[in-house]
């Protein structure tokens, strides 16, 4: 989506008891390394559950501008791979639209071959740091050339003989230790990623799944080596792609904060390295059942019962971040309906996401009548058990959503629950992550109106 694209205001207000037996569009970290993955292994692979937002829609064509085959028949998503090495050059740039994860994933994945691309994205991509990945590739001899500060747009070309590396992840950021894995595909030898702080493994276990030697190895302090043998053969696979656990806090947020709400949630990711949302919720004494937890495509997946619930604050350690990163905003929202304070640590990687996330939600919750306080990395927040007081107190109380659909989405389950309604600037921007997000909510009772 572009800049110039129109905003659509939203508005969500006070609502009815929330329910309803739902399912949540497929995960989306699943869905961009399906297309990925996908598209660069021989064969072909097909994918049902595939979350067809904006940002993996985009991973999609970025792929079949390297030659990769994509089509769709009936629910099913069907890749004839070009192989692994065999990428052809794009003739055009490839646009990302809002997608980072595409974006930077796909930066890897080309990195390495003697050949230009360029990247390019929307007005909120272009804003975003992407020296985490261009570092890495500089080492492996890659050319980069970017605009000021390593933002888009970026054009690459791959050195004659890349060469692997090993490289100690500095940050906890499950993007850069892919793109590096993902480089180091198309370099012969093996290169290595040190991550001291665990983050979601999708990576790792696709890689595996379609044939990619690798193995980790996770010493006494946690710190975890992965090494990948380039050059190797991936095969395609058949993927069935669970529920978005990011998506999923929406609605399960909305139904512990909506007094006398029970919605049951099928399918849901599980993963350890995604569930730290859950984790924190059931301390606040959140009342959500897991059902039937099983196995699907190498992934833990669980149905989730969720019954409104009396929260109380707690403090939610820096450690525990990178497993609900893209959570903390909906996190915000049940702290607001919580009892005493809720202090969430460990929030600087908030700064550099869609937007400046923590400003973000800090700005919004103010205007909402929502006593917290923002920090550089951390924020609190002093919660109204009854709502009263909470939303929008005059007609210029908008949230300012920055193209940021996490942001948005937030904002509109507050309104479900708070006094009075809340106002967002935009909500077109969700279509990125959760097309459904609108149907959904206002099917579970949601009174969710756009203008």
């Amino acid at each position: 989506m572009g800049p110039s694209a129109p905003l659509r205001p939203a508005k969500a207000s006070k609502s009815p008891a929330l329910k309803g037996d739902i399912r949540i569009p497929g995960d989306k970290s699943i869905s961009h390394r399906s297309f990925m993955f996908g598209g660069l292994a021989a064969g072909e692979t097909r994918i049902t559950g595939l979350l067809e937002g904006e940002d993996v829609i985009n991973t999609g064509k970025a792929m079949q501008a390297m030659g990769a085959a994509i089509r769709k028949e009936g629910q099913v998503w069907i890749i004839n791979g070009v192989g692994n090495g065999c990428l052809l050059a794009p003739v055009a740039e490839l646009d990302f639209g809002n997608a980072g994860t595409g974006c930077r994933l796909t930066m890897g994945l080309v990195g390495p071959y003697d050949f230009e691309t360029t990247f390019t994205g929307d007005a909120s991509l272009s804003r975003r740091p992407m020296a985490r990945v261009l570092d890495p590739l500089r080492l492996m001899g890659v050319q980069v050339k970017a605009e000021d500060g390593n933002r888009l747009p970026v054009t690459l070309r791959g050195p004659r003989a890349p060469a692997p590396i090993s490289y100690l992840v500095p940050m906890a950021s499950a993007q850069v230790k892919s793109a590096v894995l993902l480089a180091g595909l198309n370099i012969p030898g093996i290169t290595t990623v040190i991550e001291p702080v665990m983050t979601r493994d999708h990576t790792e276990k696709m890689l595996k799944g379609f044939g990619a030697a690798l193995d980790v190895e996770t010493d006494a302090d946690g710190v975890r080596t992965i090494r990948l043998e380039g050059r190797g053969q991936l095969v395609g696979q058949t993927i069935d792609v669970p529920g978005d656990p990011s998506s999923t806090a929406f609605p399960l947020v909305a139904a512990l904060i909506v007094p006398g709400s029970d919605v049951l949630i099928r399918n849901v990711l599980m993963n350890p390295t995604r569930t730290g949302l859950i984790l924190t919720l059931q301390e606040m004494g959140a009342d959500i059942e897991i059902l039937d937890p099983r196995q699907a495509g190498g992934e833990d997946v669980a149905d989730l019962r969720v019954r409104a619930s009396e929260l109380t604050g707690v403090t939610v350690p820096a450690e525990r971040a990178p497993s609900m990163i893209d959570e903390y905003p909906v996190l915000s929202i049940a702290a607001s309906f919580a009892k005493g304070e809720t202090v969430m640590l460990g929030l600087e990687e908030l700064r550099v996401k869609e937007s400046d996330r923590l400003a973000a939600v800090a700005r919004g919750l103010e205007i909402n009548g929502v006593d917290c306080t923002e920090g550089e990395d951390w924020l609190s927040v002093r919660g109204r058990p009854d709502g009263k007081g909470l939303g929008a107190l005059s007609k210029d109380a908008v949230v300012a959503t920055c193209l940021d659909h996490r942001i948005a989405m937030s904002f509109l389950v507050m309104g479900l629950a708070s006094e009075n309604p809340v106002h967002v600037d935009d909500c077109s921007i969700i279509a990125t992550s959760f097309p459904e997000f609108m149907t959904i909510m206002s099917g579970m009772g949601g009174e969710i109106t756009v203008s």
